[in-house]
Parts: C-alpha cells; sequence; structure tokens
C-alpha cells in the first residue's frame, strides 16, 4: 500500500501537463545562482559536543508541526521550518537540504526557459571547491516537462558536487572542516527529494511556494514523518555508535560511522529496523535520466569545476594538466573519498593496537 501511494505520488510528476507553468519569482532573485549554502542546516546526531566551546550541545531536529511555509532562498523571518525529521519510509530527512534542492530546481528551469531561443548558454554558478561554470545546449522546441526534468538533474549532480566538495575542505564557516557531514546518511535522499518536489511544484498550477508547502507537507504524510522532536531524536539514539558517535566534538570528521555512497542513479533510503514499516527499494527515488523522446538529458548540459588547491588534484588526477573536472568525474571522486575513510579507519585501528599493546606492557611491569 505504501509503495503503491509513493507510485502515485511521483506519477504526477511523469505526466506531461500543458498547464505547466514557469515559476513566479521576481527579476531580482532570477538575476543570480543561488548561494551555495542557502539554508545552514544540519548535522546529523543528538546533543553534540563542539570543540572548544564548553557546554554546547547541538540537536537540529524538528517535528511534523514544525514544518511552516516555504520561501524561495528561505525566510529571514526563520517562519521556514528547517531540521532533521526521521520518516518511517524515507529515513532521515533534512529539510534544508530538501528546499535547498528544489529552490536550485526552480532557479535552474527558469534559466533554461529564459534562455531556450540562444541555444547555448554559459552560467558561473559561483565558488564551491572551485568555480562552478554551467554549459546548457537547449534546443529550441525543448518542453517543459523535457526543461524541469533537465533543471532536476542538474541540482541533484550540484548536490553530489556538495558532498564531493566539503569532503574535499569547502566549508560555509572559514577554517572549519565539514567532513564530518559529507555523505551523510540523510543527505543524498534528501537531496533527490528536494529535487523531485520542485519538479513538482514548476508542474503545479499554484505559485512555487505554496506548491512547494504543500508538496513538502504531503511527502511527509506518504513517507509517515514521526510527529514530534522527541521521537526523531529516539531514532538517532537507536543508531548512535552504529551510525553516529556522540564521542567526537563537532566538526570532527570521525562522528559519522556510516556514510551513504550509493547516489546514482536512484537513491534508497536507510532506514531503521524496528523503527521503519517499509522497504526501502519500494520508496527509492530516481534520477530524471530521458527525455520524452528517449534523449539522454546529460546530452544538453556538461558542469565544470575548476578546483581549488585543497582538493589534491594532482594526486586524484596524475594524467591531467588543468584543474578541471565535469560531473562524469564524480563516481571516480566518490570512491576516491571511500578509500580515504577505508584508510582512515585503518590507521585508528593501528593507532588503538598499540595503545592497547602499551597498556598490556605497563600492566605486566607492574
Amino acid at each position: 500500500m505504501k509503495s503503491a501511494l509513493l507510485t502515485t505520488f511521483l506519477f504526477l510528476l511523469s505526466a506531461n501537463c500543458s498547464w505547466a507553468k514557469q515559476p513566479m519569482l521576481s527579476s531580482k532573485k532570477m538575476a543570480t545562482p543561488p548561494p551555495r549554502i542557502i539554508r545552514t542546516c544540519c548535522s546529523f546526531g543528538a546533543e553534540m559536543k563542539m570543540i572548544g566551546v564548553p557546554g554546547f550541545k547541538l540537536t537540529e531536529v524538528i517535528g511534523i508541526n514544525d514544518l511552516g511555509n516555504h520561501k524561495y532562498l528561505g525566510d529571514k523571518k526563520k517562519r521556514e521550518g528547517n531540521g532533521i525529521i526521521y520518516t518511517k519510509n524515507g529515513g532521515f530527512i533534512d529539510m534544508g537540504h530538501v528546499r535547498d534542492q528544489a529552490d536550485w530546481t526552480a532557479y535552474l528551469y527558469n534559466l533554461i526557459i529564459e534562455n531556450k531561443d540562444e541555444g547555448k548558454i554559459l552560467k558561473v554558478l559561483g565558488h564551491e571547491g572551485g568555480l562552478k561554470t554551467l554549459s546548457l545546449m537547449i534546443p529550441s522546441d525543448i518542453t517543459k516537462k523535457t526543461a524541469r526534468q533537465l533543471a532536476g538533474k542538474i541540482a541533484y549532480d550540484l548536490s553530489v558536487w556538495h558532498e564531493i566538495a566539503t569532503w574535499y575542505g569547502a566549508s560555509s564557516i572559514p577554517f572549519v572542516p565539514e567532513r564530518f557531514s559529507s555523505f551523510s546518511v540523510e543527505d543524498a535522499y534528501s537531496n533527490l527529494l528536494g529535487a523531485t518536489l520542485g519538479m513538482m511544484a514548476i508542474e503545479s498550477e499554484l505559485p512555487y511556494e505554496e506548491a512547494m508547502t504543500d508538496l513538502i507537507n504531503e511527502a511527509m504524510v506518504y513517507l509517515e514523518a514521526v510527529p514530534t522532536e522527541a521521537e526523531t531524536i529516539t531514532a538517532m539514539e537507536a543508531v548512535r555508535n552504529i551510525w553516529w558517535t556522540r564521542e567526537r566534538k563537532l566538526p570532527s570528521k570521525h562522528i559519522l560511522l556510516k556514510r551513504q555512497f550509493d547516489v546514482y542513479p536512484t537513491v534508497a533510503p536507510l532506514l531503521i529496523e524496528g523503527y521503519s514499516e517499509g522497504n526501502p527499494i519500494d520508496f527509492k527515488l530516481a534520477i530524471p535520466q530521458l527525455t520524452e523522446t528517449g534523449h539522454f538529458l546529460s546530452n544538453y548540459y556538461a558542469l565544470s569545476f575548476k578546483l581549488n588547491q585543497k582538493v589534491p588534484f594532482r594526486k586524484l588526477f596524475p594524467n591531467r594538466k588543468k584543474r578541471q573536472i565535469s560531473q562524469a568525474d564524480f563516481p571516480f571522486l566518490i570512491q576516491a573519498i571511500q578509500k580515504d575513510i577505508f584508510l582512515d579507519k585503518q590507521k585508528e585501528l593501528v593507532v588503538l593496537e598499540r595503545k592497547i599493546a602499551k597498556a598490556e606492557r605497563k600492566k605486566a611491569l607492574e
């Protein structure tokens, strides 16, 4: 029954509605791409301590009644609820990530529709791990359905780059590394859910922000979000020392014990046994791949990243001269990050074994 609900929910996305219209966003908001970090959210875990801040404990969760109204690029008055919420069929959902990717999808859709007569577009999207540039090759007869699917796919690719870039030193606060949040257990599903809802909001007859507010609420019902903050915290505690640890302090990269690297071509939610009712396969989300005529969406765009010095480019790509990569390099970079984590864990085990051996020798001499 639950998978049928999600199927119905996503079927709306695939319908080619002739009345689909452009999100009503001001020209001022559309003049420049969204900032690299739209909404600062969230660190996975509960009552997390921070290095150098005695007595500080961070818990960024919300209840179902805290969602509020969606606002394009965020709400300065903070009436828009952002935080992590657990859902029985979608796992942990980071609402900040959901809203960010929806807004990126809306921005990119507008960019595509407004420039479709130009054919080729080159757009600088700011800096994150280096200079980000989007090249679009838009056919003049592009349909609105293809335009929103293209926007959703690009938005999701950009969200994957954010996870890669944070592992290699990109951060919202200077000198504060964000490896602790890179490929966190809730990120990929939240990002793809956001892009999916953004595409659906574009398709809606309602104004974009109103449509997003309704769709977020409906998605939380379909995914069976727990109603209170306390229940999300209980779910987090159920996987403490399995998915995350409180033994380390922010911003330690060792806080996360589990990360999600299965980000293409579909994303299945990570569910907690005993806290969820659905099969994650029934609730997986798919990244748009093909146009209505069967062409690959990837033929219509290219993302280019001119990497900064924080990224170990020579080590990763010894045969390349230019510090330039594209979204085609993402799978290789994700594998490299997984290798980094594996080697780091091996080093930790060696250090631990040495400490144990030292303690045993000391005990034997007493």
